[in-house]
């Protein structure tokens, strides 16, 4: 049976992620907060900021600007805004 958590950003009660997926505070804080499908959706927001931005996972201040995004669009409710992404009309 899956657990259940009051969700932070989608503000209703959602199965929660089934291990911690984030190091440290921050991780706990996720599997505490975020439900699988929030997450999901933060999943394929990181891999277009990824592709996008051209980040380097092996650089710090790449990884310190994808867990800021993070943080803002889990937690703070923000839209992360993807610097020359065009959807397809």
């Amino acid at each position: 049976m899956s657990r259940v958590i009051l969700c932070t950003y989608l503000k209703r009660e959602a199965p929660g992620l089934t291990f911690q997926l984030y190091p440290g505070e921050l991780g706990k804080r996720i599997f505490n907060e975020i439900s699988a499908e929030a997450w999901a959706l933060w999943q394929q927001k990181q891999t277009m900021l990824i592709n996008e931005n051209r980040l380097i996972m092996t650089n710090s201040d790449h990884r310190k600007l994808l867990e800021n995004a993070m943080v803002d669009f889990l937690f703070e409710g923000k839209d992360i805004q993807i610097e020359g992404y065009k959807p397809i009309s």
